[in-house]
């Protein structure tokens, strides 16, 4: 028996043309990739603060439970969206949806969130050090987050920096997307 660790992904046939085995790949993964921030996010909902040392205190529960739970499902919703671009439901609309339900997307109307959501997620992501202690980030100038120990610090740079490739990834998989939507046909 051949153990198989990296296989190649089954075809999908519910797509006009064939999509290309990275960004089936990348938009697969994407939701995983998230999946420590979401749940790096999870404790800080009922106050734990994860070993980051922090000046000001914690909202009350009824903002941070619902804000907290809620970011992190919106994240793996939006990530698991991104697997549209990628399979047939992304190119015809699924029965079940109202109005739309069975009708073809046009290309553009999944490319423009893509790019843009891909290109603000980018921009929500970059941070630049600028040294002491400090970052340069669209908000302004922050100052980087204490913790109570390196292993602390190193949980959350595991956690917190794939996030960071969302943008990137996702503006990949709509270009990917749109060049395979509008290629001309062969032959």
């Amino acid at each position: 028996m051949k153990l198989e660790i990296l296989h190649t992904p089954p075809p999908v046939s519910d797509t006009e043309r064939p999509v290309p085995r990275w960004a089936m790949r990348l938009a697969y993964v994407l939701p995983l990739l998230l999946l420590p921030s979401c749940l790096w996010r999870l404790p800080f909902a009922l106050h734990f603060e994860m070993g980051q040392v922090q000046d000001l205190g914690m909202p009350p529960y009824w903002v941070s439970i619902p804000y907290v739970l809620g970011l992190s499902v919106l994240s793996e919703v939006i990530a698991i969206l991104t697997i549209g671009l990628v399979r047939g439901w992304g190119e015809v609309a699924p029965t079940w949806i109202p109005i739309i339900g069975g009708r073809r997307i046009r290309p553009m109307a999944a490319v423009l969130p893509a790019i843009l959501g891909g290109l603000i997620l980018t921009l929500l992501f970059t941070e630049v050090p600028i040294g002491d202690g400090r970052r340069l980030t669209p908000y302004g100038i922050v100052d980087t987050v204490g913790y109570t120990n390196d292993a602390w610090q190193a949980l959350a740079t595991v956690c917190i920096t794939p996030i960071a490739a969302w943008g990137p990834i996702t503006i990949a998989l709509g270009i990917a997307y749109y060049r395979r939507r509008t290629a001309p046909s062969p032959g």
